[in-house]
């Protein structure tokens, strides 16, 4: 496996406070949420792409926001977590929508194909035959699950990341391939077939 650019890795979305104490609802973004959020771990606040996301003190002093988890109980399909450094709702409302990150080197190793939320960034999407749809810019964490965003020569295209729609994702050749079948590439294809189409009667010399 690649070695991360980043240190870190993504491992939660702060999404609201809940209630006066300065608790907060927690959307897991890792299979250990229970050694993550155990009590006495730390988090940090962090950006969608798994970088630090660091802030000035009262005094102008660069530092990153460190959360400590004093404790964590199941809530929906999440958390409900109390940070230490959270005293208040006010306090809590300012991570509302934030990013933490934990450190690689805290977290469980990663299993057969799993991958960090932030490699998928930048990675090329193929079909299963082969073909170059485009490259993941970003992705979404939406109710229905994992949702990544690629840019293509025409356009963006939405793709759920399960495993019958991503059947593949190779983190050495940073590809992930696209189970086309499945019909989430149809208005990709239909426009691929006519500029395919277009291109081979221009540039005969180039097939």
């Amino acid at each position: 496996m690649v070695t991360p650019a980043s240190e870190y890795a993504i491992v939660g979305l702060i999404r609201k406070a809940q209630g006066i104490r300065g608790e907060v609802v927690v959307e897991p973004l890792t299979d250990k949420p229970d050694v993550i959020f155990a009590s006495g771990s730390r988090v940090f606040a962090g950006t969608a792409s798994g970088d630090l996301a660091p802030a000035r003190d009262v005094g102008g002093v660069e530092e990153i926001p460190t959360l400590t988890n004093a404790e964590s109980k199941p809530f929906k399909k999440g958390l409900i977590v109390k940070f230490e450094e959270l005293a208040d709702r006010d306090s809590a409302e300012l991570w509302r929508g934030r990013y933490v990150l934990a450190p690689f080197s805290e977290l469980p190793p990663l299993e057969k194909d799993e991958v960090y939320l932030h490699d998928l960034i930048g990675m090329r999407a193929v079909t299963t035959a082969g073909e170059e749809v485009g490259r993941v810019t970003t992705f979404y964490e939406l109710p229905q699950g994992l949702i990544l965003d690629i840019q293509t020569a025409r356009g963006t295209i939405m793709v759920p990341y399960r495993p019958e729609v991503i059947v593949r994702t190779d983190i050495e050749a940073r590809t992930i391939t696209i189970n086309e079948k499945l019909g989430f590439m149809e208005d990709f294809s239909a426009s691929g077939e006519r500029e395919g189409e277009s291109g081979k009667r221009e540039a005969g010399s180039e097939q």
